[in-house]
């Protein structure tokens, strides 16, 4: 099953910043807000601000409003989308590994063979 979903690219350069994946990780198992969010953080709210919403474009969370509050929560489906399309590259990757030791298996079996025969003679 092939994922293409357009936005793979906004969702992993978002994964590329630690504390955007820290924001991520904490909306998984609790829902604060964005100030509570900032309190954990040693910047300015306003950068815990950019942060969220470069994560919201993403559609890796979403923030709802509660109250006063702007509670932030993780797109579990959007985690899952991502995870499947890296679960397909590690496929790929270890089905050409697997190719490269039969090759390397195969060329080794011939040079095995040129020796015994080189020997023999």
């Amino acid at each position: 099953m092939q994922i293409a979903p357009p936005d793979f690219d906004r969702v992993f350069a978002a994964f590329a910043d630690h504390t955007r994946r820290d924001i991520v990780r904490r909306a998984i198992s609790a829902e604060e807000g964005v100030l509570e969010l900032a309190s954990h953080y040693p910047m300015s709210f306003a950068a815990v601000q950019k942060h969220v919403a470069v994560l919201e474009r993403a559609g890796l969370i979403t923030k709802q409003r509660i109250g006063r509050r702007r509670v932030v929560r993780t797109n579990l489906e959007a985690l899952l989308v991502a995870r499947r399309l890296l679960d397909q590259y590690e496929e790929l990757w270890r089905a050409r590994i697997d190719r490269m030791d039969e090759l390397i298996a195969e060329t080794a079996g011939a040079i095995d063979t040129v020796e015994t025969k080189a020997k023999k003679r």
